[in-house]
């Protein structure tokens, strides 16, 4: 047998609940792992709430990300082999698939063999966060080294992966953050300079930074109004990536009454996953980080999958820094 959390109505983390079901046999395409961490993400409490791009779909299962080893695989699949330490990378819609439980069925395009120097935890906090920042700052080419870089909402685990990046193809990382008590984290955290924008004017404070010219680009997960403000610390022909809507208010086209030098686009890393090619070298970034050393995934906090609503309450309190792992234990389960 298996567990899988489900929920069968919107609602908040009280609606998450744990299910004994028959272990899943995969069907072609498709692999069975056997997963020993979860990792969670913002975008799930958004399809618990309603308040994702897709509903869900009742009863429905969620998750992304996970890590653990593949236990069968289905036909056609010849890439991974039962015994494979692996990681799941998200390319899938949570109404199809979901990583919450310790058993679970996914497609094989969505596993990827995991660095034998990572283990299951860091793992699971590695694909959603890395791969969504690799995108606008390393594969676009937009970011150059020497470059400054805007990180808003800096202490996700999105944000600290793109301070990373960002050391890594040499720019320089400018984080912001609300409160003051998150700034020296998130300068241990390898952020050049820290905004915090409860007590600081963000656009001045950028072009003191910056010498008055600006960032090269602005990383975004909040949008809403706030991305006018934002703009306003930008270079002339540089860059804002707008990748989340942490703000459900409208978001304008920032300074479209002005006409700045300013390209602005949305982003989300199913761009990448989805796409074999830029996947594969997402996927070789990413282990030529973690092989090297340059990226460390930062883990806040972990829970026990049998704690899972606490978990998701720990992260609607927006108190932590890096990634919340769920941690699966198999000592009382069959394999």
């Amino acid at each position: 047998m298996a567990r899988i959390v489900r929920f069968d109505r919107l609602g908040g983390p009280e609606v998450l609940t744990l299910h004994e079901v028959e272990t899943g046999t995969p069907g072609a395409g498709e692999v069975r792992i056997r997963v020993d961490a979860i990792g969670l993400n913002r975008a799930e409490i958004m399809y618990r709430e309603g308040g994702y791009f897709y509903e869900p779909v009742f009863p429905s299962t969620l998750g992304y990300e996970a890590a653990g080893v593949v236990e069968a695989v289905g036909a056609g699949v010849e890439s991974l082999a039962e015994g494979d330490p692996v990681a799941v990378v998200p390319s899938f819609l949570q109404t199809e698939y979901g990583t919450y439980g310790d058993h679970v069925v996914l497609p094989a395009s969505a596993v990827v063999p995991r660095p034998a120097n990572v283990d299951p935890v860091r793992a699971a906090a590695v694909w959603m966060a890395y791969v969504t920042a690799y995108g606008p700052l390393a594969e676009s080419g937009n970011v150059r080294p020497g470059d400054h870089v805007l990180i808003t909402a800096a202490s996700s685990s999105v944000g600290l992966a793109a301070i990373q990046i960002a050391r890594h193809i040499g720019a320089i990382p400018i984080a912001t953050t609300r409160g003051a008590d998150k700034k020296q984290r998130l300068l241990d955290a390898g952020a050049a300079h820290v905004v915090v924008t409860d007590e600081e004017d963000l656009p001045a404070r950028v072009k003191e930074i910056t010498g008055g010219e600006g960032v090269r680009l602005a990383f975004d997960p909040i949008a809403g109004p706030g991305v006018e403000t934002i703009a306003q610390g930008i270079a002339p022909g540089g860059f804002l990536v707008v990748y989340g809507a942490l703000d459900p208010r409208p978001t304008p086209l920032p300074g479209a009454r002005s006409y700045p030098a300013l390209t602005s686009s949305t982003y989300t890393l199913f761009e990448i996953t989805t796409n074999p090619e830029r996947l594969r070298r997402a996927v070789a970034f990413v282990n030529a980080g973690l092989a090297s050393g340059s990226f460390v995934p930062v883990v806040d906090r972990t829970f026990d999958l049998r704690d899972i609503a606490e978990a998701h309450r720990y992260m609607a309190a927006n108190g932590q820094v890096g990634k919340i792992v769920v941690t699966v234990s198999h000592q009382d389960t069959a394999s």
